[in-house]
């Protein structure tokens, strides 16, 4: 956290000269200062901790690192400088360790690069110590303006990075490490579409460049385009046969059309060439849990913890397996892993989740939701999740997108009856929603598309309408030309991930906070709200590790206060847009699965197949973490985990208010 006052702004400049003037003293008792009113000002920690090295006070510098960790676990130039103080105490690998960590937070710190060449030379390691030295070499080479970019991009100060990146791109429109930067900030802030342009671009200036090839790559898997990337990934497995990053990527993107086949059989052989490679296994492990092959997915995260044991990865994929129950010595095991001390931040989150769930399925539900809990709190200093900016954003929702508007606006969208949205929280019965829907002939699965977000967050960032009125009050001012041509793109964006049927499913969750848009440019698409008993599916939420977004649920106050707000803007979308929404109670459909198949069926205007209450024999691959639950028949199992926390639960209550009981 910073203090982001003019004075404070003022202290932090001036702390900063006495350091480059060499008056650490000085720069010292003003870190104090500044750290009196914010103890855990990142850029002051960092700032304290490089005099009191300069000064030869190495244990102080070591806790203030300490501290500066806690504070802010990925600062790139925290870890860069305790690599400083533990090469200066003659500590060689530790350091190294640092740097490396340094690396990862910020791939654009020259001076750890360049540390790690020079440690790696001394421990005799040549090849390590060749690449770190060309990386170096590479960043030294690179415009002064994007070193600050990529510094300022990796400490989470995006805008101030997009505004220096675009201010450089005017004047070199060409240059190639320019659009990959800010094709990464693009990336960021969700805007793939412009970051696929960009990295489009600096191929077409630079078509061997490799790392521009593989932003590319990685931007066409955000967009969903799976088949684009295959075809690049093949091209450079096809290049290079015996490069196993190439193999890699390539079975990443088999298991992203689907071929998983093809995918295990490539892992396979890259284990042949790397015995034992950690993260291969891993991948395979997550490959056949998707297939629902569940012996070997076990058999896959336990070797893969056996070749490393601190691999955090491993033990979450056990967990995540739903019905897998951890062994005393793996419990054991991850328990001192987890207090080491040197574990990377994310892989002590994975283990503290892990452990969580280790100690729920021995009974132990006070220790289980001490290792919950601290991994919310480790998670949750990474999140820039901000609950009252959620709540204003749902707000205005409610207020610009009103009956008004939709009388106005009727009929100006894309009329084809094609999608089916699932909205809600997750954890809330969506996965099993769009398993039973799957299994209708008529309806295509997919999975969680990212695409009405992407273009909420387009319209937000770039305005729309009369005078480049912002989202979503620019509804109000689009044509039909405009409407209509964003929902005829998202059914193009779409149309990747069909497999022929009429229909499709779109189970992105956080499309409810956009009901009024979906209406409005697909006026004809079917939305359904998967809804769970609040108590329930906000401590699921809590216990879950996300791959990526979902950053409310990392809490108890903050998911309690998301599941308030979208229950109150669902009310709103049944008052202003009656009978567009169908709600599907999780309670309801566990007590009486015909009824709500029969409903939802009716609903979509599909008739009624025997298959979706079979849903559990339906044969698809499943990528959220219920893909377990939902291969097998209808149970309860879950319904009242939560009482067993009760006793700890008194904050999520307190947050969640009237939708405690009235949420129905």
């Amino acid at each position: 956290m910073t203090n982001d006052s003019p004075d404070s702004q003022q202290r932090f400049k001036d702390a900063k000269a006495l350091i480059v003037e060499g008056r650490y003293e000085d720069a010292l008792r003003l870190t104090d200062e500044i750290l009196e009113t914010t103890p855990d000002a990142a850029e002051a920690l960092y700032m304290k901790a490089v005099c009191e090295r300069y000064l030869k006070r190495m244990d102080a510098a070591l806790e203030t690192l300490r501290a500066l960790k806690s504070a802010a676990p990925e600062f790139g130039r925290g870890a860069q400088e305790e690599g400083h103080v533990l090469r200066a105490l003659g500590r060689p690998e530790e350091a190294l360790a640092a740097y490396r960590e340094a690396c990862r937070f910020n791939p654009a710190l020259e001076a750890s690069w360049r540390a790690q060449a020079e440690l790696l030379k001394g421990l005799a390691r040549t090849r390590e110590a060749d690449a770190a030295a060309q990386q170096a070499a590479s960043l030294a080479r690179l415009p002064k303006p994007l070193l600050t970019v990529s510094h300022l991009m990796h400490e989470g100060r995006l805008l101030q990075a997009e505004k220096l990146c675009r201010a450089f791109m005017q004047k070199n429109p060409r240059h190639v490490e320019g659009m990959r930067l800010l094709a990464q900030l693009g990336v960021k802030f969700s805007v793939y579409d412009d970051a696929e342009f960009l990295l489009e671009s600096a191929l077409e200036f630079e078509p061997d460049n490799l790392g521009a090839r593989i932003d590319y790559i990685s931007v066409l898997r955000k967009r969903q385009k799976f088949a684009d990337a295959h075809k690049l990934t093949r091209a450079l497995h096809e290049a290079k046969p015996d490069d196993v990053f190439f193999q890699s990527q390539l079975a990443i993107d088999c298991m992203n059309m689907d071929d998983y086949e093809t995918a295990l059989s490539l892992f396979d052989d890259i284990l042949t060439k790397v015995p034992d490679d950690p993260s291969t296994l891993v991948s395979r492990g997550h490959a056949l849990k998707t297939q629902g092959r569940h012996e070997a997915a076990v058999a896959s995260y336990r070797a893969a913890y056996g070749a490393r044991p601190s691999l955090g990865d491993a033990y979450y994929g056990l967990a995540n397996l739903k019905t897998y129950r951890f062994t005393e010595d793996e419990v054991a095991l991850m328990q001192t892993q987890e207090t080491s001390g040197r574990l990377p931040y994310a892989h002590r989150i994975q283990l503290c989740f892990s452990l969580g769930k280790a100690f729920e399925d021995e009974g132990d539900y006070e220790k289980s939701f001490a290792y919950y809990n601290k991994g919310n709190d480790l998670k949750r200093v990474q999140c820039r999740y901000d609950a009252d900016e959620m709540e204003r954003e749902l707000q205005i929702q409610a207020e610009i997108c009103d009956a008004s508007l939709f009388e106005k606006q009727s009929g100006k969208g894309f009329a084809v009856p094609d999608p089916i949205f699932i909205v809600g929280l997750p954890r809330a019965g969506s996965t099993l929603l769009e398993q039973i829907l799957a299994s209708h002939s008529e309806v295509d699965g997919t999975f969680e598309l990212p695409y009405i977000l992407a273009m909420a967050h387009r319209l937000r960032r770039s305005g729309s309408g009369e005078k480049g009125t912002p989202y979503p009050q620019a509804l109000h001012h689009m044509d039909k030309e405009a409407l209509s041509g964003l929902g005829e793109k998202f059914i193009e964006d779409t149309r990747i991930h069909r497999a022929g049927a009429p229909y499709f499913i779109d189970k992105m969750p956080n499309n409810f906070r956009h009901v009024g848009l979906i209406h409005l440019i697909l006026p004809n698409a079917k939305i359904i709200d998967a809804r769970r008993e609040p108590m329930a599916c906000c401590f699921s939420g809590f216990k879950q590790l996300f791959a990526e977004g979902q950053e409310f649920t990392y809490g108890l106050e903050n998911i309690g206060r998301y599941y308030r707000d979208y229950v109150d803007l669902m009310r709103h979308w049944d008052e202003a847009l009656p009978g567009k929404v169908l709600r599907v109670q999780h309670e309801d459909v566990l007590d009486d699965l015909e009824t709500q198949v029969r409903r939802m069926l009716d609903f979509c205007g599909l008739p009624f197949e025997q298959a979706c209450l079979d849903f559990h024999k339906t044969e698809r691959a499943v990528r959220t973490a219920s893909s377990e639950q939902v291969r097998q028949p209808i149970n309860k199992a879950g319904v009242d985990q939560w009482r067993r926390f009760e006793p700890y639960l008194g904050p999520l209550k307190d947050a969640l208010g009237p939708a405690l009981s009235d949420y129905r």
